[in-house]
C-alpha cells in the first residue's frame, strides 16, 4: 500500500537537473541564477542543491521577466527583492490590523463590563485650525 506525503512548497526536494527541467532552463542557467542570489538553493546532506516547487515557480518566473519582457538580471534581481519586500509588509500590515482588531475587541467587553468606562474615539476631529506664535516682548521693549 503507498502512502501520500503532504509536502510543503517550501520544501527543498528537488535536484538541479529536475528542478531546471520543470522551470524549462539548463541547469548551468540554474546554477548561475543560484551564485547570483537570484534563487537560494537548499544542500542535501552530501552537499548537492535542492530546490523547493517555489524556487521552481521563481525560476519560471525570472524566465518570463528575462525573454518575454527583456529585463536584465540586475532588474530581475530589484523586482524579486522588492516583491519580497511588499509580502513582508502586507505579513505586518495583516498582523497589525489584528492586533487592532484585537484591542477594539477588548475595548468593547472593557465598556460593557464597566458602565462607567467611556470609550474615547481616536478619530482625529476634520477640523482645521492655525495657530501663531508670538514671543513676548520684554518689558524693556515696550
Amino acid at each position: 500500500m503507498r502512502r501520500c506525503v503532504a509536502v510543503s512548497t517550501s520544501a527543498k526536494v528537488y535536484i538541479i537537473s529536475v528542478a531546471a527541467r520543470l522551470a524549462g532552463m539548463h541547469p548551468q542557467t540554474l546554477r548561475q541564477y543560484d551564485r547570483l542570489g537570484l534563487v537560494e538553493a537548499g544542500r542535501a546532506p552530501g552537499g548537492g542543491r535542492r530546490y523547493s516547487a517555489r524556487d521552481v515557480d521563481l525560476l519560471r518566473e525570472i524566465q518570463r521577466l528575462s525573454q518575454e519582457d527583456g529585463v536584465n538580471l540586475a532588474g530581475i534581481k530589484r523586482i524579486i527583492d522588492l516583491e519580497n519586500m511588499v509580502d513582508e509588509l502586507q505579513r505586518r500590515l495583516a498582523a497589525t490590523e489584528a492586533a487592532l482588531l484585537d484591542a477594539e475587541r477588548r475595548a468593547t467587553e472593557l465598556a460593557a463590563l464597566h458602565p462607567g468606562f467611556a470609550r474615547r474615539s481616536v478619530v482625529p476631529s476634520q477640523e482645521t485650525a492655525l495657530v501663531v506664535w508670538r514671543p513676548r516682548r520684554s518689558p524693556e521693549a515696550r
